[in-house]
């Protein structure tokens, strides 16, 4: 699906562009912060501040393309939107035309502001392998969108993550090209409508290889050569782009073989928009342009920076326009040609055409080609009869909003451990709950939500106020924050978030609604450098009394405090923080069975863990439907069925580790050849990608009643088999339909997942699953260039995880079909 049909015409647009000065058309391309007109009132600073619209044509005469940090404005949706609203009527009166500013907002996991409806963190959305579901979710994150009076969503985050010592593994869809481009796909069309009806687009990022940043360290170095990036790396993009629409791509912050993301003609536009047919917005992320000069060090000047990055294919700076006011030298120097100036705004209007910030251009969307009205060039305001849509937007439904919440948080529990001793009765055994996440509420919620938004002002007060140890406000930089460490916030973000989520949950509180017997001891720390020593006696004396204990274990994810996940928050060793692992020790000598919960947005080296525990159940920042269902799934009120989107270490030395790595690479090879650690017993995961564990057991077999099990049908693989549910319990699974190619001229990987499906069982319930998959997606960059697969064996896998195969056969994939 290609954006352009839902774009204006291009002879008006390119018309537009020519009635612009240059000053207007640099305007075009940046973005204009809410802080810069953000002032205290008379009572000074003890008031919050609040926006000034009237200091917009003063400070931006020239108009503005893009209004940034929109989620600091209103308290609440309504004020949120009359903020909006009386922002960009001032930015029309002072824009050519009135042409409105693209006002963007983040929401991967769901709006990001306190009114917005707050759903699990993506990694979370991924573990549901429930594509369609994440779909719903997107949509009421687009109609909060539409209320509010943002057009454009910087989500989702379509990056592959393979190593879990970045700090930003939660907001992605895990280390799987399919499960992401599948996700990705799925949250786009659910931001912009099945035909982009929405009025509301959604932007892709990072491009690209920024989550395979060498070492795990933020913005550094992508170590990828340019089949892996356009194969492997790229393939979210690809679809969301093709099958999905996507209007707006974001750069990384990497570099790649020394050329900057923001930089970079291979990235932005041989491959994006040459390889990929990407017809649309390229923005950056926020001062990935600065970091030319300040980082990079191959630009000297605000102007170098500009123009190697609109060269390039980047058509927007944000969150200001620090480096691109430079375009007007730059261009008058004669080291610009205009007409790249110009191709850049022409797409900047022709997005903004598409939802209506042109009133020249009608209201949006609609299919028609539009046509410009004859405006005078200096003609400023907005027709009375524009408006920016074709009927009033509401608020979605909070029960339908509440109602996809639960089904996120219920389907992304993943068991993965159990040797019987869940579920339990509730009643039957005396049950403590230990964990200093136990009764916490903030752990639960990752970055890029309602509570990081919040919490974010208070850092930085405490910075500016100077009560942050070894921090001088004075050369504080905004980014800093992100890794600065901030004692004593922790209790006031519980209280915030508590305050933002009145009736969300802890685990103990719904773990008391199921079993009021239970009782909660609070024991350990998140944190090495605080507190007191745990005390072992205290330990022992907490579960003396104790049939079982559950422990709540876990980090927590944000921007600012003293988080160890989150963005620019990079780890060495990503296990427990704290004494947790001391604690579960102590608690596993006791002799009690434990079962241990975990709450994290990336894979944790967990073994440890798994050794000590009787059971262990992943709870991937679930946000305010967590409490419960851990409970639910705790005593079986809910069966858990999530599988795990990234692969799970069982130590450091192995990172980055993934299901699917290169024949004669990584952990696993089909005839058993292999080069491992010699100090390792056991060279594979601690659990595999795909993996997840349920309270019933399930068998698949392929199904060849009606013919060959697995065939190609025309270019497509099919695989019928059936998958019964062999237990005593209601259930549901993920068939996870894999590849591989046998033989080729380039290397390629040892599985491929191609295709999945959940299934809903009863106990003892059979049935027949049919899946199919393109021959496309066994697609890679043929030596000589081109995209296809050479004829040839493939292999057809079927099972529950990348490491639980219940059958394969081979198909044979001739020239005829290779070849298309």
């Amino acid at each position: 699906m290609s954006t352009s049909a839902l774009s204006p015409d291009p002879e008006a647009v390119s018309g537009l562009v020519s009635k612009l000065t240059l000053e207007q058309k640099i305007a075009q391309l940046t973005g204009f912060s809410v802080a810069e007109i953000f002032v205290r009132s008379a009572g000074g600073a003890a008031q919050a501040p609040t926006p000034d619209p009237g200091l917009i044509p003063v400070l931006r005469p020239h108009g503005v393309g893009h209004l940034s940090m929109a989620w600091f404005l209103g308290h609440d949706a309504e004020s949120l939107r009359e903020d909006i609203a009386s922002i960009q009527d001032a930015i029309r009166e002072t824009s050519p035309f009135g042409i409105g500013a693209l006002v963007h907002n983040e929401g991967i996991s769901g709006f990001l502001h306190v009114s917005g409806s707050q759903f699990p963190t993506a990694w979370a959305q991924a573990a549901t392998w429930d594509p369609g579901l994440i779909e719903r979710a997107a949509a009421v994150t687009s109609a909060h969108m539409r209320y509010s009076g943002v057009q454009l969503l910087f989500s989702p985050v379509m990056d592959i993550n393979r190593d879990p010592r970045w700090g930003r593994v939660h907001e992605t869809y895990g280390e799987d090209p399919e499960l992401a481009a599948r996700f990705s796909v799925s949250f786009v069309r659910g931001i912009q409508g099945a035909e982009q009806e929405n009025g509301v687009l959604a932007t892709g990022k990072h491009f690209l290889g920024y989550g395979a940043s060498e070492a795990g360290l933020n913005t550094a170095i992508t170590q990828l050569g340019r089949r892996a990036l356009s194969d492997e790396y790229a393939e979210p993009f690809r679809r969301a782009i093709s099958e999905a629409g996507l209007s707006v791509v974001m750069n990384s912050y990497n570099e790649i073989d020394g050329i900057p993301a923001a930089a970079n003609h291979w990235l932005l536009t041989d491959l994006l928009r040459g390889q990929l047919g990407f017809d649309g917005l390229v923005v950056s992320d926020y001062s990935a342009v600065n970091l030319l000069r300040v980082a990079y060090r191959t630009a000297l000047t605000e102007g170098d920076a500009a123009r190697q990055a609109l060269t390039s294919g980047l058509d927007v700076e944000l969150p200001g326009a620090e480096n691109f006011s430079a375009l007007v030298g730059e261009v008058e120097s004669g080291r610009l040609d205009e007409s790249v100036v110009d191709t850049a705004v022409a797409r900047v209007l022709t997005t903004k055409a598409r939802v209506g910030l042109i009133p020249a251009f009608g209201p949006a969307p609609s299919s028609t080609p539009r046509t410009l009205t004859a405006l005078e060039p200096n003609e400023i305001g907005r027709p009375t009869d524009a408006q920016p849509s074709s009927h009033a937007p509401a608020l979605p439904d909070p029960e339908e909003a509440a109602g996809i919440r639960r089904s996120i948080a219920e389907r992304s529990l993943v068991l993965l451990a159990n040797d019987g001793t869940l579920p339990l009765t509730p009643g039957a055994r005396r049950a403590v709950l230990v964990g200093p996440a136990a009764d916490e509420l903030r752990i639960h919620f990752a970055a890029y939500t309602s509570v990081a938004a919040v919490e974010m002002p208070i850092g930085m007060r405490a910075v500016r106020e100077g009560k942050v140890p070894g921090v001088d406000p004075a050369t504080f930089v905004f980014t800093d924050i992100f890794q600065t460490r901030i004692p004593g916030l922790d209790p006031v973000f519980e209280d915030q978030t508590r305050k933002i989520h009145p009736d969300a949950l802890t685990v103990l509180d719904a773990l008391h609604g199921l079993d009021p017997t239970v009782e909660c001891v609070t024991l350990g720390r998140f944190a090495a450098d605080s507190g007191e020593a745990l005390d072992t006696s205290r330990v022992h004396q907490a579960v003396d009394n104790a049939d079982l204990v559950i422990a709540v274990v876990g980090e927590r994810t944000g921007w600012v405090g003293a988080n160890t996940a989150g963005e620019g928050q990079s780890t060495a060793s990503p296990a427990l923080p704290g004494d947790q692992e001391q604690l579960l020790a102590l608690l596993a000598a006791t002799g009690k069975p434990l079962v241990t919960v975990v709450v994290s947005g990336r894979p944790l080296l967990l073994e440890p863990v798994a050794r000590l525990s009787n059971a262990v159940l992943l709870a991937p920042l679930l946000g305010e439907e967590a409490g419960p269902a851990i409970a639910s799934a705790i005593f079986g009120k809910i069966n858990p069925s999530g599988k795990l989107p990234s692969t799970f270490p069982r130590h450091l030395g192995q990172l980055p580790l993934h299901h699917g790595h290169h024949h004669g690479s990584g952990y696993g090879h089909p005839t058993g050849t292999r080069h491992g650690y010699g100090d390792l017993e056991r060279q594979g995961p601690l659990y595999a990608f795909g993996h997840g564990l349920s309270y019933t057991s399930f068998a698949l077999d392929l199904d060849e009643e009606e013919g060959p099990a697995v065939e190609l049908v025309g270019a497509t693989v099919r695989a019928r088999v059936r998958v019964t549910n062999t237990g005593r319990t209601d259930g549901e699974t993920v068939m996870q339909l894999y590849a591989r190619d046998e033989a080729a001229s380039v290397v390629r990987p040892v599985r491929q997942l191609i295709q999945f499906q959940r299934v809903d069982l009863a106990a003892g319930e059979s049935r027949q699953v049919v899946l199919e998959a393109p021959v496309e997606r066994l697609h890679y960059t043929l030596p000589d260039g081109r995209r296809g697969i050479e004829a040839g064996d493939v292999t057809v896998l079927a099972g529950f995880s990348s490491d639980d195969i219940r059958c394969d056969t081979t198909i044979t994939v001739d020239a005829s079909i290779a070849a298309s």
